[in-house]
């Protein structure tokens, strides 16, 4: 379809965090940091692991807590290096199909949970089942980077 696309995701491990009690865009700070200072080496083996795309964040309806996650470089998904911060954790998540809207910009969470919202109804709209107490934000971009932004909103497929 022309305003969203299905993927099939495998089975991959993430590096996550959980902030509670913070607006989303605080915890988004916040997790971020946290996330970053694991892959610059707080870390049981003091390793330092490449960044990489997309900076996920869990939104739960009438939930204050988010998950914020980095996905694991290829090469350390076997055996990811086990962070030393007790916030920060490994998950692995399954393999899933997932219905994906893009777009650009600077994403808040207001313009976030707007595509989220036009993706859910097109999604209703279409007899299509997916779960609706949740959805994942994923940036792609750096803060820094002004042009071709690419942002997404995710909705597991039931």
């Amino acid at each position: 379809a022309k305003d969203y696309e299905l993927r099939q995701y495998e089975t991959a491990k993430w590096v996550s965090t959980v902030i509670r009690g913070e607006t989303q865009k605080e915890a988004m700070r916040q997790g971020f940091w946290k996330l970053f200072h694991y892959l610059q080496g707080k870390n049981e083996k003091e390793m330092k692991i490449d960044m990489t795309v997309p900076v996920t964040c869990l939104i739960k309806s009438g939930c204050t807590d988010f998950k914020i996650s980095f996905f694991m470089p290829f090469e350390h998904q076997d055996s990811p290096p086990q962070p030393t911060d007790s916030d920060v954790f490994i998950e692995e998540r399954k393999a899933a199909a997932i219905f994906v809207r893009s777009f650009g910009g600077f994403a808040s969470p207001e313009k976030y949970a707007e595509e989220a919202e036009v993706l859910a109804r097109i999604l209703r709209n279409r007899g299509q089942p997916f779960h609706e107490d949740f959805f994942y934000t994923a940036g792609y971009d750096s803060p820094f980077k002004l042009f071709n932004r690419h942002n997404e909103v995710w909705y597991f497929k039931k």
